[in-house]
């Protein structure tokens, strides 16, 4: 295959997405290693920095008796028990007991709702838009960093900053994991890395203000805009992609994130039936979101509509790739050499690998990067088969008891 056909494999693969906002992120950098000290910075920061005790937590929970008190006590840490609230919702174990013992504030719902119905009724029980200035939702299996607020809130200082999305980091495997455990979560280690350091940082940046989800597992949002969104819009397997466009369909203000900043580590699958139901939901809750919006004018619906087209094309060409290589080996039609797919498709998803290793200091990823491609196979299969099944099929938010797992307490702080 000639030069130019590896580089269109390439950029099927990676996109101009990628290397475009990485450069974002890059400038973006540079400029606040040149501000953070300045008078003009420093003086807003003192201005409208929220604090602590103006931040709700709000925890919807079901069935989570297993990691519920790890999480409240993370965020007891950071702010009073009466600021914290656990919405129950159709639990039929310890939950709400775990939560009571605590000292927070429990509210049981039956029969259950789902996590974003679960939301919306602690929004309103506990009246939290006329109580507190920020609402934080986190997950029942989250963990916040003890610094997630004092790095976090900083962000709130531009005025119209309305939301800050949480900086994902899986909580370290803790021990008995098969080959096949290790795998999954190195993956998932670098899908955070590549996502949040490459794109999602530049994505935030002032000028673009084009961020595409405020992830549910541990974001804030200011609470005078709860009002404005719909967090419990119908036929949605999840709500964190519909109330991240909804910010950007009703113009309320923009979405910060920084790498450093609003730290929680996630309890992530270890087995793959559970990892084939998270990426399945995640998958489908993002395609039945832009079902919902659509595709409209104006700068963050440009960049999803080039997300769309580079998501499906890089899906159809790691489905594709490996078949036609074969075919081209069994018949004289040279379409795809095997050294073609290495230097188009595997090469620079090892290359992805190398990136998250140095960053995240985790060089053991080297080597399970070997198998990351066939998890990416996955992954695409899931992502045309749900872009068909948000079209085809209709969903409720209601939640099945998820498969949690004992964490030593001192992980994740």
């Amino acid at each position: 295959m000639e030069p130019w056909a590896i580089l269109v494999i390439l950029l099927l693969i990676l996109g101009i997405s990628t290397p475009f906002w990485a450069t974002v992120g890059l400038l973006r950098r540079v400029g606040e290693w040149q501000n953070k000290s300045s008078p003009e910075y420093l003086a807003l920061l003192q201005r409208h920095t929220v604090r602590p005790d103006q931040v709700a937590v709000l925890i919807a929970a079901h069935n989570e008796e297993l990691v519920i008190s790890e999480t409240i006590a993370s965020a007891v840490t950071l702010v009073p028990p009466s600021n914290i609230h656990v919405i129950s919702d159709g639990s039929t174990d310890a939950t709400a007991a775990i939560a009571a013992a605590a000292g927070v504030n429990c509210l049981e719902l039956f029969p259950n709702r789902g996590k974003a119905g679960a939301l919306a009724a602690g929004i309103g029980h506990f009246d939290l838009a006329a109580n507190y200035e920020v609402v934080l939702l986190l997950d029942a299996d989250t963990r916040l960093s003890p610094d997630y607020l004092e790095t976090g809130l900083p962000l709130f200082a531009a005025p119209d900053v309305v939301a800050v999305a949480g900086h994902a980091v899986s909580l370290p495997a803790s021990g008995g994991h098969g080959l096949l455990g290790r795998i999954l979560l190195g993956y998932r280690e670098r899908l955070y890395a590549a996502v949040q350091v490459l794109i999602k940082y530049g994505q935030a940046s002032e000028r673009a203000n084009v961020v595409n989800i405020v992830p549910g597992f541990a974001s804030m949002y200011r609470t005078r805009i709860l009002s404005e969104v719909e967090v419990d819009a119908p036929g949605l397997l999840i709500e964190d992609f519909n109330m991240t466009f909804e910010v950007h369909a009703k113009k309320l203000g923009r979405i910060e994130f920084h790498p450093s900043a609003a730290t929680a580590y996630t309890q992530d699958p270890d087995n793959l039936g559970e990892y084939v139901r998270q990426v399945r939901r995640w998958s489908l809750g993002f395609w039945q979101t832009v079902r919902r919006h659509g595709v409209r004018r104006g700068r963050f619906w440009t960049v999803l509509l080039i997300h769309i087209v580079e998501l499906i094309s890089a899906s159809l060409v790691l489905i594709l790739a490996v078949p036609i290589v074969i075919l081209s080996q069994l018949t004289d039609v040279s379409l795809l050499r095997p050294t073609d797919l290495l230097i188009g498709v595997v090469l620079p998803d090892f290359l992805l690998t190398l990136f998250a290793a140095v960053v995240l200091r985790r060089p053991a990823l080297l080597l399970l990067g070997l198998a990351f491609p066939l998890i990416r196979i996955f992954d695409a299969v899931v992502c045309l088969v749900t872009l068909v099944q948000a079209w085809t099929r209709s969903t409720t938010g209601v939640w099945v008891s998820p498969t949690r797992r004992l964490q030593p307490a001192e992980q994740g702080s």
